[in-house]
């Protein structure tokens, strides 16, 4: 049986999630990446009870130790800190590593953490093309360590309540479901190549990824709109949506993928589009839809974030409550609820504690992951792409197939 073999017939039932040993009561976690969500994950930890934060690690030390400070702050106990996100793996101290660095780090870091004896919880998307992905879920059964990714949504009691109705057939049957995302993000100019600013190992920073020399446009948060480290608005944002969408209509792997659009707002550097439309096709006759505008966002009033249309009528979901209308339009039954990050992780701790199953398990992430990265291939490529409805190979078409994976720099190959 081959690896993609492997991945396609055993994600959804290849373990037990909640099987496994955990450590004692107090669960001590390491966090790689001090930039804002870093930052917002160390103090969303440390409202579970029981919870300690007791390493950060950024190569940009001096962000790392400002969350340091920040956690001291609310717990009396400064963690660890270094610029090498190894030294978290090394620390025997620690049970959980929490990985919250760039895209092209999610899935090598967390590889290498599972090999190292951690539970992990890696932010969306999951890895930077299908191939670490499929790494990832290797990984996670071969070490026998929980993963699971930040998309929180799987969470939220309304959205759950949500997508039960709909998998009980509220509206009827079920084939569309629609969603958007939309933004209105500044330019970011042309860069130029400058030295690196003190405290910053850009070296440690670009990691897997072939190196470039530094420019004055990519850090903190610009790296999102270059290919070469992240996966544009549809990993960075559309990942929430599509996942939903996923989720409800209860579907695996595409048979087709198609895309539009392109970057019309600013004439700058990046080069994933700010206007970006893709349909994703199913078997059964089932679809998703996604459009995400960066750069230009429209009034939304009343717009819902997802929309799935059935027989008997329709189910919008914003923030996190529904709204349902019958086949006329009528609203019949409305709700509101709570959602938030701390959630979806006190679900993490828990199954890390054994008390629990995860409701983002790293199969289900590498899923809707994977449909944003057949996105931006469609995308680049300006193909519709062909898939095996089994584990989302794409078909027939070698140029495509070749952005499957993605050169690493010497020494940084991901190895299950």
């Amino acid at each position: 049986m081959n690896r993609r073999t492997f991945i396609a017939t055993t994600g959804a039932s290849m373990i037990s999630w909640n099987a496994f040993s955990a450590p004692s009561e107090k669960v001590n976690i390491g966090i790689m990446g001090a930039g804002g969500r870093g930052a917002a994950l160390a103090k969303s930890f440390l409202k579970i009870p029981g919870v300690q934060v007791g390493f950060i690690a950024d190569p940009d030390f001096n962000r790392a130790t400002g969350v340091s400070g920040e956690v001291e702050k609310i717990s009396g106990k400064a963690p660890k800190v270094d610029k090498d996100f190894r030294k978290i793996l090394d620390d025997k101290d620690i049970d959980v590593f929490v990985c919250a660095a760039c895209n092209h780090w999610h899935a090598p870091s967390t590889i290498l953490a599972v090999k190292a004896g951690k539970h992990t919880y890696v932010e969306k998307p999951c890895s930077h093309n299908p191939h670490e992905g499929e790494l990832m879920v290797e990984a996670a059964a071969k070490y026998n360590k929980l993963v699971q990714m930040g998309n929180q949504r799987r969470t939220w009691p309304k959205i759950r309540e949500a997508i039960d109705l709909i998998q009980k057939g509220e509206i009827g049957e079920t084939h569309l479901a629609q969603s958007w995302y939309l933004n209105s993000r500044p330019g970011i100019g042309k860069g130029t190549e400058k030295p690196v600013p003190p405290g910053l190992d850009f070296d440690l920073w670009q990691g897997p990824a072939p190196r470039k020399p530094y420019k004055d446009n990519y850090l903190h948060y610009n790296w999102h709109w270059f290919w070469h480290w992240g996966n544009g608005e549809l990993g960075n944002n559309g990942i929430h949506m599509i996942d939903v969408c996923r989720w409800g209509l209860g579907v695996d792997y595409p048979i087709s993928v198609s895309s539009s659009g392109g970057r019309y707002m600013h004439q700058d550097d990046q080069e994933t589009p700010d206007t970006h439309m893709v349909q994703f096709n199913f078997n059964q006759g089932r679809h998703i839809q996604w459009l995400g505008l960066s750069c230009n966002r429209f009034p939304e009033g009343n717009n819902p974030e997802i929309l799935f249309i059935g027989s008997k009528g329709s189910l919008a979901i914003k923030g996190s409550g529904y709204t349902i209308h019958d086949s006329k339009g009528k609203e019949t039954k409305k709700a509101t609820g709570d959602g938030g990050e701390v959630e979806h992780i006190a679900n993490f701790i828990s199954s890390v504690r054994g008390n629990g199953k995860l409701n983002s398990p790293i199969p289900e992430g590498h899923k809707s992951t994977l449909l944003c990265h057949l996105g931006n291939i469609s995308q680049r490529t300006g193909r519709t792409l062909k898939c095996d409805s089994k584990n989302g190979m794409i078909l027939n078409d070698p140029e495509a197939k070749k952005m499957w994976a993605r050169e690493y720099e010497p020494g940084w190959e991901p190895k299950v």
